[in-house]
């Protein structure tokens, strides 16, 4: 599978996981939550010191996401992001996009030994979507 048709199934999900996500207007894990509710998809914030964040209300964990998100948007340091991915698979997450800095080779393996469509090629969906700053 190619990336596009890898990006395709991710935004095949009816609600999404932003798991990193910032009450920081000037972080990535903001911009993406944004990016999602600018363009009209239904998006859960996953960050355990926050209680909402752009309005919407936050989970403590990828275990607290609710069962209909099948893809998350991961934006947190490769160590973290590996821990994520181990949640992700006890959650069934399906999709994972390991937005550019995020990424590691351990995690991105453990997805593919697991059978979850993984991106992590650099592409970021702030350019997919096409994010604009408010």
């Amino acid at each position: 599978m190619n990336e596009p048709e890898r990006i395709d199934i991710f935004f095949d999900a009816k609600v999404y996981g932003v798991v990193g996500a910032s009450a920081d207007r000037r972080k990535f894990g903001n911009k993406v939550l944004r990016c999602y509710l600018q363009n009209g998809y239904q998006a859960i914030p996953v960050n355990p010191k926050e209680n909402e964040i752009e309005g919407v209300p936050c989970v403590a964990t990828v275990l607290d996401l609710p069962d209909d998100v099948t893809s998350i948007s991961v934006i947190t340091p490769p160590s973290v992001t590996e821990k994520v991915v181990d949640l992700a698979i006890q959650k069934d997450i399906r999709n994972i996009w390991m937005q550019p800095g995020a990424e590691s080779s351990a995690a991105v393996s453990k997805c593919r030994e697991h059978n979850i469509n993984v991106i992590a090629d650099g592409s970021c969906i702030l350019v997919v979507l096409g994010y604009h700053e408010h």
